[in-house]
């Protein structure tokens, strides 16, 4: 079982690059979310349909392949990948004020502060201005 749930595809997705008609997320933990699901749906079966939903400027596997990069160029450690993958897959990021949470929110933040950076460059997710991640 991969650490990441890597989405599987037996046949290539049609993607737009244009970005005229694609919607990119508000923000990192926005993208992060859709990945797990899209991934979560991927692995159980499901199909994509065109038009069933938003169309957005990337395919769940760019943000595997961003999360990867990160963690191959040592910005980002297997502790971060746990993290993001256990809160990823609860649907809610980890609450810093419950005790047993401290450490995981300090690691989410590091990797999605890391995350973020990527895929503003790649026109992912919308640029955040005056925008950081809670922590401590």
């Amino acid at each position: 079982m991969p650490i990441l749930p890597l989405p599987a595809r037996a046949a290539p997705i049609p993607f737009s690059d244009c970005g005229a008609d694609t919607v990119p997320f508000d923000s990192v933990e926005a993208a992060w979310f859709w990945y797990i699901a899209a991934a979560q749906a991927m692995a159980d079966g499901a199909r994509v349909k065109a038009g069933l939903s938003v169309v957005r400027p990337c395919e769940p596997l760019d943000i595997f392949r961003a999360v990867e990069r990160l963690y191959r160029a040592k910005e980002l450690a297997m502790d971060h990948i746990l993290v993001l993958r256990h809160y990823g897959r609860r649907g809610m990021a980890p609450d810093i004020t419950r005790a047993k949470e401290i450490r995981a929110a300090r690691l989410w933040a590091e990797a999605l502060n890391k995350l973020e950076a990527v895929l503003v460059h790649k026109k992912i997710i919308r640029e955040q201005r005056n925008f950081f991640h809670k922590v401590m």
